[in-house]
């Protein structure tokens, strides 16, 4: 039998190896816009290549955030983001410029008539921060 003190000696170690994997999922109303892989709305030469470095391409589920979102509030270059009314989740894959605030451009890759008619919107995303 195993004394009562090394009982909760055994507890205590399990609850520490379960505190790192606790997570906390955010919700967050953003202005959401659309962008494509065009010369005129990225990188001059380069229209795929984002600015954490990976290349997109058109059917990605790609989304760009405004850098008070990865400073501030937790998400992280590669961190998956649910947006209400859209199915599936999307991938932190590039940022925004610095002037921007509360804001999230969702790549559409080369299909500008579509990221036109998507305009400007209010939108609640979610993602987990661990």
């Amino acid at each position: 039998m195993i004394p009562f003190h090394r009982k909760y000696r055994f507890v205590f170690i399990l609850f520490l190896f379960y505190l790192p994997s606790c997570t906390e999922t955010k919700t967050m109303e953003v202005t959401a816009t659309a962008y494509n892989s065009v010369e005129s709305q990225t990188k001059k030469g380069d229209p795929t290549t984002t600015a954490f470095g990976d290349k997109l391409k058109p059917g990605m589920k790609a989304i760009a955030v405004s850098r008070d979102l990865l400073a501030v509030e937790g998400i992280e270059h590669g961190a998956e983001v649910e947006i209400k009314g859209l199915p599936g989740k999307y991938k932190v894959l590039d940022k925004m410029n610095r002037r921007w605030t509360k804001k999230i451009d969702i790549y559409m890759g080369e299909n500008v008539a579509q990221a036109r008619e998507w305009g400007m919107k209010q939108v609640e995303i979610s993602w987990i921060v661990d």
